[in-house]
């Protein structure tokens, strides 16, 4: 099996020993992306809306650098520290996502890293080339 690991400056950069993104045999795995601004690394502010539109900023940012799009997503989870997000999170999902319609997994869990309220990852079919 060949992989790839994957790095864009337009989201953030890892924070411990993993990467953003790898890619193997056709298909894009990303790291859970948290609201972290890419230029500052620090939390965006606001609500859990707010979070989740950095989030998804992040992530699209990494689909873009593997050349996919979120037409090409098959799976995404998303973490939320409270269930009671839930239809914050869906709607900013649903308007961002458009017609894609990945399988998708919501849990939500005990905590989540710097006590955010959203983090979500992606596995994605890269497109032939």
């Amino acid at each position: 099996m060949s992989f790839e690991t994957l790095h864009t400056d337009h989201a953030p950069k890892a924070i411990g020993p993993y990467a953003q993104a790898v890619k193997a045999n056709g298909f894009l795995f990303t790291a859970g992306q948290i609201p972290l601004d890419p230029v500052t690394m620090e939390i965006v502010e606001g609500d859990v809306a707010t979070q989740t539109e950095r989030v998804l900023a992040n992530l699209s940012a990494v689909l873009a650098q593997a050349g996919a799009t979120w037409g090409d997503v098959v799976k995404t989870t998303v973490f939320l520290r409270s269930m009671d997000d839930f239809a914050a999170v869906n709607t900013v999902y649903a308007r961002i996502l458009g017609d894609a319609r990945p399988a998708r997994s919501t849990v939500a869990v005990a905590g989540l890293p710097r006590n955010v309220s959203v983090e979500i990852e992606l596995v994605a079919a890269l497109p032939s080339r």
